[in-house]
């Protein structure tokens, strides 16, 4: 998703990231091991389910029972890992201690009667042709599995709680150590405190990330990474907002930036915690509003649902649906930023559909007194009329909402405010300062309001969710730049005030990357694509006897090696952005240069999103395929350049050829590394690719922006002789 959570160094405290794909899993808690044993115990069990499924008078071969007792053993052990798991988190949790020990004793037990029934040794009564009879207490079994899965069961929701419990005391002690910095007074002080802060802030990423990878539910996935977005971006905030209020004490534009930082990031500890304990202070409850797509959603849903009941629900309440969602398209309607020509369409389509609900009530009314085919037929037309007209009020918002977005991030993709603002800084502009500051707050009105009509088209609660982040985002960063801004120009010479205006322009800068990666995924989902926009994101599926996957066991990098990998991927995912703008400079989109382009920077992208736990490559297997199909993709993009060079001068010919000098070996390297078995050192082998990606990227940025430039070049060189062709020929 757009805003998840991503890497961010914290000085030297450390690095806040906690997700991490399997492969490059922390072990953050006796939760984690447990899991991993259960992983192991429950297909052992469904195998022993599987095996006694039989009728009593059946007969089992030696080489049957044979796995039937591995089997037994292979889940007796487990459940013996399990066990210790189990005894260590009771050891460490005396208020539930006693409850963990009695389910562990209950599946130690459970373990044992397994291994006891499934003893080839204990059956000493051969046939005479050879097989043996089955065992003659099944259900013995059967009850022991069941024993075992009910006390895994137990142990596991236990290990929950002491999982939440370890967040929720993370986050009390994240917020004890913020309220010292509030307080702090000296710069020495402020290191010693802030280096803590750090520490406490990593130990609070690893629980979140691992809680998030473990959610079910996607809308608290989507809720937990915005909330661990903030907690990440508004690190880096802290120190230099807070260093900036320590050199300025009596600066009030100062002061006011850092409270800003500090009552957001307080919001965002607040949230993770709704989420982990799955509720809100105070009893309260989500009220956010139903977007337009989910309301003609639901309503489609009930309106078809009178094919099969008529008396399903009542004509007053299918109104109201209908008109709770046609009031939304007021944010629409109402904006200001809106053309006419959308506004009148939408005012026509909502107008038009509360006719055609009106005329279905009449219809629907007739059918419940009269059963004639005359009638259903009628009926069915009504049902068709009324869900076409919703599907083109869709349409039109989703074009509506995406073409304001797209011209929205094009108009302020060279970000001239936030250069003006810097520029006023320096110099100690004030009047200056005060013109931009407006502009500023002209952009995140309009960029706030753009988001609030993406939410409505999203089309999915995750997507929701993460336009609601960027909203709020938007508010909040703008306000604080205008008063790092502010801070500047009143001590245009200050460094650390500098260095605050930059971060927080670098975040603006980051949520209107986020922006163009959720209209992207918003315009996938409308679509049908979800998510694999080009097909190239459908990894190839692994191949049986491959040495290289069996190679990639789980390494568990240190917090140098996990810093490391976490600002390669930054800078990845930086890269990215910069091709995907100079892929925007083409007209002709699906030329095949800008194809292949798209595909390697997308990929690229989730190779970034890896990184940060985040995005569809879930294991290091992935990513190895990923790798493999993006260096593919490199050369066939290198092919592509090769021919449009056939069609330039010697002079602009060999400058492409030189870039493609430079990407071809990168490739045959990057394909290399990927098929290079190294076993129990994943962490290397992902290091490397990951650079060889980086500078993939950099070429393909450069050859992107010079084939555009030659293209262009060649195109004028047509035109001109073909003019004077036609002059020669008058």
């Amino acid at each position: 998703m757009a805003a998840s959570p991503g890497p961010a160094g914290v000085g030297g405290a450390g690095t806040f990231h906690g997700s991490s794909p399997s492969g490059f899993a922390f072990d953050s808690g006796l939760e984690i091991k447990t899991r991993s044993v259960e992983q192991t115990l429950l297909p052992l069990v469904s195998q022993i389910t599987t095996l006694i499924n039989h009728k009593d008078n059946t007969k089992k071969s030696d080489k049957t029972l044979q796995a039937i007792q591995r089997v037994g053993q292979a889940v007796n052990l487990a459940v013996g890992r399990f066990v210790k798991v189990g005894e260590a988190i009771a050891n460490e949790n005396w208020d539930l201690k006693e409850e963990i020990n009695i389910a562990c004793i209950e599946a130690k037990q459970a373990g044992e009667t397994i291994a006891a029934l499934t003893d080839i040794t204990n059956l000493n009564h051969p046939d005479s042709d050879g097989q043996i009879t089955i065992f003659t207490d099944k259900t013995g079994v059967i009850k022991a599995a069941r024993l075992l899965l009910s006390s895994v069961t137990k142990v596991l929701l236990l290990a929950d709680r002491v999982v939440i419990k370890q967040i929720i005391t993370s986050r009390n002690k994240v917020l004890t150590t913020m309220e010292r910095l509030e307080k702090v007074n000296s710069f020495q002080e402020f290191v010693q405190i802030f280096s803590q802060f750090g520490n406490e802030m990593v130990e609070f990423a690893h629980l979140t990330g691992d809680r998030q990878n473990d959610l079910k539910d996607e809308k608290k996935k989507a809720k937990m990474a915005a909330a661990r977005a903030v907690l990440e971006k508004c690190t880096m905030m802290l120190l230099t907002a807070s260093k900036t209020c320590l050199r300025h004490p009596n600066c009030e534009s100062a002061h006011k930036n850092k409270e800003g930082v500090f009552n957001r990031m307080k919001v965002a500890l607040d949230k993770v915690i709704e989420i982990v304990t799955d509720c809100k202070p105070n009893g309260e409850t989500d009220v956010s509003s139903i977007s337009i797509f989910t309301g003609i959603k639901e309503f489609k849903m009930n309106v078809e649902a009178l094919r099969e009941d008529l008396y399903f629900q009542s004509k007053e309440n299918l109104s109201a649906a209908l008109e709770v969602t046609l009031e939304h398209t007021e944010d629409f309607t109402d904006s200001a930023y809106i053309s006419h020509k959308h506004r009148e369409r939408i005012l026509e389509l909502s107008t038009q559909a509360r006719m055609e609900l009106q005329q279905l009530i009449s219809v629907w009314i007739q059918a419940q007194s009269k059963k004639t085919k005359s009638i259903a037929e009628e009926l069915e037309l009504s049902i068709l009329k009324i869900t076409h007209n919703l599907d083109e009020l869709k349409k039109e918002l989703h074009r509506t909402a995406t073409q304001l977005a797209a011209d929205l991030l094009k108009r302020h993709a060279d970000h001239v405010v936030l250069k003006a603002l810097k520029l006023t800084g320096v110099e100690g502009n004030l009047e200056a300062l005060a013109e931009y500051a407006s502009k500023l707050s002209e952009q995140k009105e309009q960029l706030i309001e753009t988001c609030r009509l993406l939410r409505h088209v999203s089309g999915t609660e995750p997507l929701e969710i993460t336009c609601i982040h960027a909203e709020e985002t938007f508010q909040v960063t703008g306000q604080q730049i205008i008063s790092a801004a502010e801070t500047l120009t009143l001590h245009p010479s200050s460094k650390i005030a500098k260095e605050n205006l930059d971060v927080f322009c670098e975040a603006w800068e980051s949520q209107i990357s986020d922006m163009s990666t959720l209209l992207r995924e918003i315009n996938d989902v409308f679509e049908g694509r979800r998510g694999e926009k080009y097909g190239y994101l459908s990894l190839p599926k692994p191949m049986k006897n491959n040495a290289n996957l069996k190679s990639l066991k789980p390494d568990k990098p240190d917090s140098e090696e996990q810093a490391k990998i976490a600002k390669l991927g930054l800078k990845l995912g930086l890269l990215t952005s910069d091709a995907d703008c100079e892929i925007e400079k083409w007209e002709d989109q699906e030329n095949e240069i800008v194809r292949y382009g798209r595909n390697m920077s997308s990929m690229a992208y989730s190779l970034y999103l890896f990184t940060r736990g985040e995005g569809p490559l879930k294991t290091s297997q992935d990513l190895i395929h990923q790798l493999e199909a993006f260096a593919t993709e490199g050369l066939k993009l290198a092919s592509s350049v090769q021919a449009l060079s056939k069609q330039l001068k010697d002079d602009d010919k060999l400058m492409l050829l030189l870039e493609i000098n430079k990407l071809i070996p990168l490739c045959h390297q990057l394909q290399t590394i990927t098929k290079t078995p190294l076993p129990n050192k994943v962490f290397l082998k992902v290091d490397k690719c990951i650079i060889k990606a980086r500078s993939m990227m950099a070429i393909l940025i450069q050859l992107l922006s010079l084939c555009y430039k030659l293209l262009k070049k060649v195109e004028s060189r047509w035109v001109s002789v073909t003019n004077k062709d036609t002059m020669d020929g008058k």
